[in-house]
């Protein structure tokens, strides 16, 4: 298993996550453990891009749980329908939030995040997991970000789920 990310110093997001993602695959592809690959997965994900806050909430009993996360405390628990995380996993979508005030409904695990993205994974016509990734500059994540981070959860849907 690679032990460092290697990620070239100055690239802009694009070309930082298209050296990223083959390393997160590189690393969890061999791994069996759910949990274990949304660790790592988070954890090079924050690493290597620098977001506030990354993390995945698993559907259980048709609530958000928290499951494996880098950054700051967050809340544990997130009904399905609420903030962004919830909207995300009911609509079944993905949502790039600018400015988190100014959505309505928005949970603040944190007064520091600003902007965010949730992806969710989707199985079976059910959202399995979200993938939340939250920045502490306001309107951070672009289509870029969108396009990397469902490539991300199409592959974990992929090696999980299918």
């Amino acid at each position: 298993m690679a032990e460092s990310i290697l990620i070239t110093p100055g690239l802009s997001r694009e070309a930082a996550y298209r050296e990223l993602l083959p390393q997160i695959e590189a690393v969890i592809q061999p791994e069996t453990d759910l949990i274990a690959n949304l660790a790592n997965a988070a954890a090079m994900l924050k690493e290597s891009l620098g977001f506030f806050w990354v993390g995945f909430y698993r559907n259980l009993e048709d609530e958000l749980v928290l499951g494996p996360f880098q950054g700051p405390l967050a809340c544990t628990r997130i009904a399905f329908e609420k903030g962004v995380c919830g909207a995300a996993a009911t609509r079944q979508e993905t949502l790039v939030v600018p400015d988190v005030e100014k959505f309505p409904g928005h949970i603040a695990c944190s007064s520091e995040s600003k902007s965010e993205i949730v992806v969710p994974l989707v199985h079976e016509g059910r959202t399995e997991l979200v993938l939340d990734v939250d920045s502490d500059k306001l309107d951070d994540f672009s289509e870029i970000d969108q396009r990397f981070l469902e490539q991300l959860m199409a592959y974990i849907r992929e090696l999980h789920y299918v």
